[in-house]
């Protein structure tokens, strides 16, 4: 008969038998010693009620006066009560049963009589007293005898228990033995000897299976095992073979795709990198020819950008093809690898192909992320078919030209973005500081163009120191230029970068400039080092025009958020006035700091010096974007008023 039930629940069943088996028992005898200890209290108190009868039979002889031998009576009252209800906060109770409730009944009746006695004014002769105490005692103890008899047959139903307990482990630990032996032990022992038949070649060797649990589980697996032996083993050389051949076919087609892979990525041209990749996958898959086709944006013309060995009067008649025109180019969204027979294929045009004795293409094709960028075509003069495995070769190798092509498209959009950026980057410079004083400038030659023709020297002396003031500063600003556009970071840490420009400041202006730096800090990324050095610059620079300060400081303070510190002792301005010395350099550090994610504040007022801070966010990432400067010159903010007065002079 074949046993359903899992090793597990037959080791459970039995397991919860001997365990409820084993509480009953433990229950029990816990009851049989609750009741022995609540009756031995309770043959205690009766053991005090004999004591009190006594006393209060010396407290009546004695003449003790009623209130003390009231109290006794209660106390003896008391005693009473604790047997009748027991004591809850204490195991103290009567084993009742009809015996023990017949004698303990006595008592009652009895201590009615001998307290009517006990309180009788004048108290009863000295013999009668002691005669009805007897008595009474005696009934008490016939009472406790009651209680004791029935101890003795809890005693013997508590000693019956632990015989049984111990009958009861002995016989549990017996049937756990032979369960072990019968569920355990021998199956394992068979399986050991199938083992070691398996072990001597003996590939025919199998196990009944007379049970479905976990060990008749493993049984059958060791039978289909052995079975899977035994073929193996009559067929292992062909299947040995067989692995080997397809061991080594992998092997080829990671070879292919490893080398392919390394030369997509050191080609440095669109061409080289199509031609070379149209060669090596001709030869990989044994093609007659190769080429590879890049459609438009609309996927309606595919252009050819390299073949191999493809003839040449069919490479001038498809190197421009029409989506759809064709076997090749007739690719639609969902598109994937396929085997085109030339010459059974009605749907779309061929004769080309055919005409040259192709009899099948391959259609490989090429996609980024979804996006259908291309097309692979290998041809072949006779019929062939694709394995799985080559499929999924060729569908990875596609997928690789098309990274490299991407790589190769991202990295020439990168070189525009750079000089893009870098071109404005100039042009913003310019605007900001070389083409407000040209302008200025140009004012000013008009208006000593104007002085000269009305002969007013005055005017003329002044334009003329304006320009000669105009001309001092246009050639600080180039200067200034010079020096941040030769401006470099170190990668690792600014703090050295900062120091060289404050040594250039200093030797610039003749100013003392004093560098500190506090706390620890990640390093900045270097694009983000470079706006911090050019806003410090700025900073500066604002110094130098026009703070008029003896001495200036730069602070750093490294942390999760970096905090960078520019103070001097100038004269100060009023940063809530717009128009101020200094609101072009205001202006461009801002524009700086918000390209980072950072925030300027400038803390200043006539006559108390200025503070510029720059701090950093948590984590700076330069977002690549430069505010576009406006084209239309203005005049520098510093020279404004000087202007406005020469004009008024002018219309005078």
């Amino acid at each position: 008969m074949l046993h359903t039930a899992s090793l597990s629940k037959k080791l459970l069943r039995i397991g919860a038998s001997l365990l409820i088996l084993a509480l009953a028992s433990i229950g029990l005898t816990l009851w049989v010693t609750w009741q022995l200890e609540g009756g031995a209290a309770a043959v205690n108190e009766a053991g005090r009620m004999r004591m009190q009868t006594w006393r209060l039979t010396s407290a009546v002889h004695a003449g003790t006066p009623p209130a003390d031998l009231q109290r006794l009576i209660g106390n003896f009252e008391d005693s009473l009560s604790v047997l009748r209800s027991g004591d809850a906060s204490r195991p103290l109770f009567v084993p009742w049963d009809d015996q023990v409730r017949q004698q303990f009944s006595v008592v009652e009746s009895l201590w009615q009589v001998q307290r009517q006695h006990w309180l009788a004014e004048p108290a009863l002769p000295v013999d009668a007293s002691l005669q009805t105490a007897g008595d009474f005692v005696e009934a008490i103890d016939r009472f406790v005898l009651a209680i004791e008899r029935h101890l003795s047959r809890l005693t013997a139903i508590l000693n019956l228990f632990q015989f049984a307990m111990m009958a009861l482990a002995i016989g549990g630990a017996v049937i756990m033995l032979y369960t072990g032996y019968l569920y355990v032990i021998s199956p394992l022992s068979r399986l050991r000897q199938g083992l070691g038949k398996v072990e001597s070649g003996e590939f025919a060797t199998r196990i009944d299976v007379d049970t479905e649990d976990e060990f008749g589980q493993v049984a059958a697996g060791f039978n289909r095992m052995a079975g899977t032996l035994e073929s193996m083993y009559h067929g292992l050389e062909s299947q040995v073979e067989a692995k080997t051949r397809h061991i080594e076919a992998q092997r080829l087609r990671l070879e292919a795709l490893y080398e392919v892979s390394a030369f997509l990525a050191q080609a440095s041209s669109i061409e080289e990198l199509a031609r070379g990749f149209a060669q090596r996958v001709r030869t990989l898959m044994k093609a007659d020819a190769g080429a590879v086709r890049w459609s438009d944006d609309a996927s309606q013309r595919y252009l050819m950008l390299a073949s191999d060995c493809f003839p040449q009067d069919m490479l001038e008649e498809e190197r421009t093809l029409l989506a759809g025109a064709c076997a090749c180019g007739s690719l639609k969204t969902e598109s994937r690898t396929r085997v085109i027979p030339i010459l059974s294929h009605d749907e779309i045009p061929v004769r080309r192909c055919a005409r040259v004795g192709y009899e099948s293409v391959v259609s490989v094709p090429i996609r980024l992320q979804q996006r259908l960028l291309g097309e692979f075509n290998l041809f072949f003069r006779s019929a062939v078919t694709l394995s799985a495995e080559e499929t999924e070769l060729l569908d990875a190798l596609a997928s690789h030209l098309a990274s490299a092509l991407e790589s190769l498209r991202a990295a020439a959009l990168a070189r525009e973005a750079a000089v893009a950026e870098e071109r404005a980057m100039l042009a913003r410079e310019l605007h900001d500081s070389i083409a407000q004083s040209l302008v200025f400038l140009k004012i000013q030659v008009q208006l000593l163009r104007g002085a000269v023709q009305k002969g007013q020297a005055v005017q003329m002396n002044q334009a003329l120191d304006e320009l000669d003031t105009g001309l001092r500063e246009s050639i600080g600003d180039v200067r200034e230029l010079l020096v941040h556009f030769r401006t470099r970071t170190n990668t690792d840490d600014i703090v050295q970068a900062l120091q060289e420009t404050l040594h250039k400041f200093q030797h610039q202006t003749g100013l003392p400039a004093h560098l500190s730096v506090q706390g620890d800090g990640l390093p900045l990324p270097p694009d983000v080092q470079v706006q911090v050095l050019h806003v410090m610059q700025e900073a500066l620079s604002n110094v130098r025009k026009h703070a008029r300060a003896t001495s200036v400081e730069m602070e750093v303070v490294k942390g999760a958020q970096w905090r960078f510190m520019v103070r001097d002792d100038g004269i100060g301005f009023d940063t809530g006035h717009r128009n101020g010395p200094s609101h072009v350099g205001l202006k461009i550090m801002r524009e700086r700091a918000s390209g980072i994610g950072a925030e300027v504040a400038f803390e200043s007022g006539p006559g108390k010096g200025t503070l510029t801070t720059l701090t950093l966010p948590a984590h700076p990432v330069a977002n690549g974007k430069r505010t576009t400067p406006d084209m239309t010159l203005e005049p520098a903010a510093g020279r404004l008023p000087a202007l406005q007065a020469h004009q008024a002079s002018i219309q005078r």
